[in-house]
């Protein structure tokens, strides 16, 4: 049995943009990155200046002993975005953030009572981590540059 991995090009509606797309297509994604990561990181800092800080709230969302948890998501968000922007261990960097953010979809959504309107930013950045799961990083990647990825 032969598997075959080759993907056919769309037939584009206005075929002189394929060149722009073709030529955009690792930029793009390697501002995704960028920003995933970067922000991602921006909010770990306001927790990372204080790891044990959301002990009380990590507790009240039932993980136990609260001061493990609170590092660990002061850890996860920080470094982790550090890490996803330079695409260094991208696929482990951005698992671990979905399971944080999958977490928070749980909490905002069923505990708090919020719905999907509550929970939709906590969606759309789990989506963008599933995305790097998946994917990893790209050419412009500090993965790429040593020649190892997870």
């Amino acid at each position: 049995m032969s598997v075959t991995t080759e993907t056919k090009s769309p037939r584009l509606i206005v075929p002189a943009l394929r060149g722009i797309y073709s030529a955009l297509h690792d930029s793009a994604e390697t501002v995704l990155r960028l920003v995933t990561g970067g922000f991602l990181a921006l909010h770990g800092s306001q927790k990372i200046v204080n790891p044990f800080g959301a002990a009380e709230m990590v507790e009240g969302m039932g993980f136990y002993p609260g001061a493990f948890w609170s590092l660990l998501l002061a850890c996860t968000e920080f470094f982790g975005g550090i890490f996803i922007a330079l695409g260094f261990l991208t696929r482990p960097s951005a698992l671990a953030g979905l399971v944080v953010l999958l977490v928070t979809v749980w909490f905002h959504w069923v505990t708090m009572d919020q719905g999907i309107s509550g929970a939709e930013k906590s969606i759309l950045w789990s989506a963008m981590l599933f995305f790097f799961v998946i994917r990893g990083a790209n050419r412009h990647s500090v993965d790429a540059r040593i020649g190892r990825e997870f």
